[in-house]
């Protein structure tokens, strides 16, 4: 097994605290308003907290598809999220999983930085790949951007 670790940061005008409670603690009902490609997010085993696993549902391509998504920890008090991709379209024949570890820290003028860290962990003797990683990446960050532009767009949410 193999592990290809990178980090990342994006910025955001949405405070920290309000940006968290929309990309974790209503993220069932938030996320599918605000990336269009996504259908639904529902727990298909747990409470809601560490070991939970939910299945997103999208659509790619012009095909329904789907991702397993486990919750690995939340971190409230620090504004932190952890959870790993384990199932489905997102996670390529080679990889294991691919898990993200983020955090949401003070930004300027109010707004947020989202620190993330991806370990992507191959399965047997396979090499990690950078595609996959930069891939990876790219979806964060579209994601990432799509719940901010909700958020701007819906000021009353809190």
């Amino acid at each position: 097994m193999g592990i290809f670790t990178f980090e990342d940061e994006s910025t955001s005008i949405v405070a920290p605290a309000r940006l968290y409670k929309a990309l974790v603690k209503d993220a069932d009902t938030i996320i599918p308003k605000a990336v269009e490609a996504i259908q639904s997010v529902e727990t298909v085993e747990g409470n809601g907290g560490p070991g939970t696993i939910k299945k997103i549902t999208l659509i790619e391509g012009g095909e329904t598809k789907y991702v397993l998504h486990k919750i690995e920890e939340i971190d409230e008090a620090n504004l932190g999220y952890n959870y790993s991709i384990v199932g489905g379209v997102g996670l390529p024949d080679t990889v294991e999983k691919i898990t993200f570890e983020t955090k949401l820290v003070e930004g300027v003028n109010g707004g947020s930085i989202g620190k993330v860290t991806i370990k992507i962990e191959t399965k047997g003797d396979a090499k990690p790949n950078e595609q996959e990683g930069k891939a990876a990446k790219a979806r964060g960050d579209a994601f990432f951007k799509a719940i901010e532009s909700y958020l701007s767009a819906h000021p009353d949410y809190n």
